[in-house]
C-alpha cells in the first residue's frame, strides 16, 4: 500500500529531535530543550514552565489554563469506550498516543483507564507510575486472575486517570498464558469485573501480535491505530488489519478499526503530507482530522514521569492531542465539528452525524 510514496529530500531542521523512547525514571531537576519556530509552538516565554506546573490539583488546573478550553458540554460516552491502541510497528506512537489521549479525555471531565500491556512498562512510566518487580500489575491480573482493581493506581497530575501498570514479569506471561482456560479472553472477564465507573479504557500494546495483543482484542470493540507520517508509513498494517478480521470473525464480533491517528506529522517535509494524503485515501472516515507533530516537548514528557498535557500543556504536542481527544469523545457522540469551507465564512461550527466508514 506504501509503495507509492516516493522519499523526498529532507529539509535541514532548526534542532535535533529527541528518540521517541522515554528514559526510564523520572528525572529530578527537567532542563527543557530548546524550541524554535518552525516546531509550531508558541515562544517559550509565554508558556508556564515545567517546573512550576505542580502535583494535583494545581498541574491539572495549569493544564486546563494553558490549554484554554472547558469540558462543559462535551459528550461522555452512554458506556465505557474501550480503546486497544495497536500497530505492530514499533516507534509509531503507540504508547505516546495512549497516555497523552488518556490524560487529554481526562482532563475533559472521564474518567480514564490505561492498561499497560507492553512488557517495557513505558506507559506507566510515563505516566510515574511505579512499575519494578514487586509491584501487583496486569500480570497478576491475566496469569493469577488477581482483580483488576487490586492492581489499578490513580496518576498523580491528573485527576480522573488511572494505570494498571505492566512490569517485567510480563514478559513471560505470553508463554504462561498458552496453558491456560480461556487464555484469549482473560483482559476481557478483568475489565468486566472492574467495579468502578469508567468512561474510557485505553490499551496500550505490545509491538506484536502474540496472546497479549489478542487479550487486547478481545476486551474492546475499538482498534486505534497510531501512523508516523514516515517512510514505509504502511508497512505491516496489513497483517494487523487481517488479525483484527480473524478476532472479529472467531472471538470478538464487535471489533473494528474505529480510529486512525497521524504521528510524527512534520509540515517543514513533502514525504509527511504525501504519506497523509496517502493514509487518508486508503482509510477515509476512520482518520481524525488532527494529526500529532513531531515534537520535542512530546519525546521530553516521558523522562520526567509525566504526559505532555502537565509537562508542558500550551506546546503544539499538548494542543494536538487534546483536540484528538475532543474529536474521538464527539466522533464516539455521533457527532462533529466540520471545519469552515473558506476564509471568512465565520467561526461557528455546525454539528453532523458521523457517518462511520466501512472496515
Amino acid at each position: 500500500m506504501g509503495g507509492s510514496v516516493q522519499r523526498e529530500p529532507e529539509v535541514e531542521e532548526g534542532e535535533s529531535l529527541r528518540s521517541d523512547a522515554p528514559i526510564a525514571g523520572p528525572m529530578t531537576e527537567p532542563v527543557p530543550g530548546p524550541r524554535t519556530e518552525a516546531e509550531g509552538d508558541v515562544p517559550r516565554e509565554t508558556l508556564p514552565s515545567a517546573q512550576n506546573i505542580p502535583a494535583v490539583p494545581g498541574g491539572q488546573r495549569a493544564a486546563a489554563e494553558a490549554l484554554g478550553r472547558s469540558a462543559e458540554g462535551m459528550p461522555r460516552p452512554e458506556q465505557t469506550r474501550i480503546m486497544i491502541v495497536a500497530n505492530q510497528k514499533g516507534g509509531v506512537g503507540k504508547t505516546t498516543t495512549t497516555v497523552n489521549l488518556a490524560a487529554s479525555l481526562a482532563l475533559l471531565g472521564s474518567r480514564v483507564l490505561v492498561i499497560d500491556l507492553d512488557p517495557q512498562g513505558n506507559a506507566s512510566t510515563a505516566l510515574g507510575i511505579d512499575h519494578h518487580a514487586e509491584v501487583p500489575s496486569i500480570y497478576d491480573v491475566l496469569v493469577e486472575s488477581k482483580p483488576l482493581s487490586d492492581v489499578v493506581q490513580p496518576v498523580r497530575d491528573v485527576e480522573g486517570l488511572f494505570c494498571a501498570p505492566a512490569t517485567i514479569d510480563l514478559a513471560g506471561a505470553e508463554i504462561e498464558l498458552v496453558s491456560l482456560v480461556a487464555r484469549e479472553s482473560r483482559l476481557q472477564r478483568a475489565i468486566q469485573s472492574y467495579e468502578q465507573p469508567l468512561d474510557y479504557v485505553l490499551i496500550d500494546c505490545p509491538p506484536s501480535l502474540g496472546l497479549l495483543t489478542v487479550n487486547a482484542l478481545v476486551a474492546g470493540a475499538e482498534v486505534l491505530i497510531p501512523i508516523q507520517c514516515e517512510y514505509y508509513a504502511l508497512e505491516g498494517l496489513g497483517q494487523l488489519l487481517r488479525n483484527v478480521e480473524l478476532v472479529r470473525g472467531h472471538l470478538n464480533p464487535t471489533l473494528h478499526v474505529s480510529t486512525i491517528l497521524l504521528t510524527m506529522y512534520d509540515g517543514r517535509t513533502r514525504l509527511a503530507s504525501q504519506v497523509a494524503d496517502e493514509v487518508r485515501s486508503h482509510f477515509g472516515a476512520e482518520v481524525l482530522r488532527t494529526s500529532i507533530p513531531r515534537s520535542v516537548r512530546i519525546s521530553e514528557a516521558p523522562s520526567y514521569g509525566q504526559t505532555v498535557l502537565t509537562y508542558d500543556p500550551g506546546s503544539s504536542g499538548a494542543l494536538s492531542y487534546f483536540e484528538a481527544a475532543r474529536e474521538i469523545a464527539l466522533r464516539g457522540a455521533g457527532v462533529f465539528e466540520v471545519p469552515e469551507s473558506a476564509p471568512g465564512t465565520g467561526t461557528e461550527t455546525a454539528q453532523h452525524s458521523m457517518v462511520e466508514g466501512t472496515q
